[in-house]
């Protein structure tokens, strides 16, 4: 039996987060109610489906942070979550240093890899 799960995280930003998941090939879709085993419900601020019908979601916290909310246990059987939250984060740091780089410097200008 699996439930529900909050994982804390350091990602505070959600369109830097919504950007971040859209990059890595999902569709971000606001708001909503992740739910799990027995009716259990937690509301979030974001979220994604992982796979097939598996949903993770992110929660704000009372410290700003946004907690990363799903079945885990679940999801772990069927995607290796380790990677995908590694994934995640990863792609998230990389977008804040970029946007933080461009206020410091205004006058640069990105262009995509070839």
């Amino acid at each position: 039996m699996s439930h529900l799960s909050i994982l804390p995280t350091v990602i505070r930003d959600a369109s830097q987060l919504a950007a971040s998941l859209e990059d890595l090939g999902f569709q971000p879709i606001l708001g909503g109610v992740i739910t799990g085993f027995a009716g259990e419900a937690i509301a979030v601020e974001l979220r994604v489906l992982a796979d097939r019908d598996q949903p993770l979601g992110w929660q704000r916290q009372a410290d700003g942070s946004l907690g990363l909310v799903g079945d885990l246990q679940r999801l772990s059987r069927s995607l290796p979550l380790q990677q995908l939250i590694g994934q995640i984060t990863h792609r998230y740091a990389l977008r804040m240093a970029l946007n933080e780089a461009m206020e410091h410097l205004p006058m640069a200008t990105l262009h995509p890899a070839s």
